[in-house]
């Protein structure tokens, strides 16, 4: 599976009905959703598709003909984001009416073809599923574990408390071993 973490565009343009695709993260669907309708006010339709892997690993597809012929806009883009097997992600197409009909065949294939434009055009990054590991760290190794997590890019979040740092840091497999590695004396300690 791919993601992407940026926005990508394509344009198609087919009898005179100009086809905008923007590819971008779910994170961005809020924000990029608002600046497209500022952005294109007098677009005729705005149709978007995405995938998203929800908190049971469980992919979950959200789409939007956007008043387009049921099943002609947003399944043709939906279907694009399947075929570039992209999860967390999803596309936008802006349609200007060229003032000649393109029927539900053209409408699949335009939706379909301008979506696969942005994807052309984007970065695709590898997805992998990575687990929450919840650890409290001495003040006094606070320095030494962030260090690990930067020089291994592992994500993660902290928080100071009382007791220590209270670090979330998100890992795949091979970055727990490594981890745990690292933590073979316990400095840290492990809370779930």
């Amino acid at each position: 599976m791919f993601f992407v973490d940026e926005d990508f565009k394509g344009f198609l343009e087919v009898k005179r009905s100009k086809f905008h695709s923007y590819l971008t993260s779910y994170k961005n669907f809020n924000n990029t959703y608002k600046r497209l309708k500022e952005l294109h006010p007098k677009a005729t339709h705005i149709v978007y598709a995405f995938r998203v892997l929800n908190e049971f690993n469980q992919i979950e597809e959200i789409l939007n003909d956007d008043n387009e012929p049921k099943r002609s806009a947003a399944n043709p883009a939906m279907n694009a984001l399947r075929g570039a097997d992209l999860i967390n992600s999803g596309v936008f197409v802006v349609r200007y009416f060229g003032g000649i009909k393109l029927g539900i065949g053209g409408l699949v294939k335009a939706y379909t073809d301008a979506t696969n434009s942005a994807i052309k055009n984007s970065k695709l990054l590898k997805f992998e599923i990575k687990k929450s590991l919840k650890i409290l760290i001495d003040f006094s190794n606070y320095s030494k574990f962030e260090y690990f997590f930067k020089k291994n890019n592992i994500s993660f979040k902290s928080e100071f408390k009382l007791s220590g740092v209270e670090s979330d840091i998100f890992v795949n497999d091979l970055e727990l071993e490594e981890f745990l590695s690292f933590n073979s004396n316990n400095l840290a300690k492990i809370l779930n």
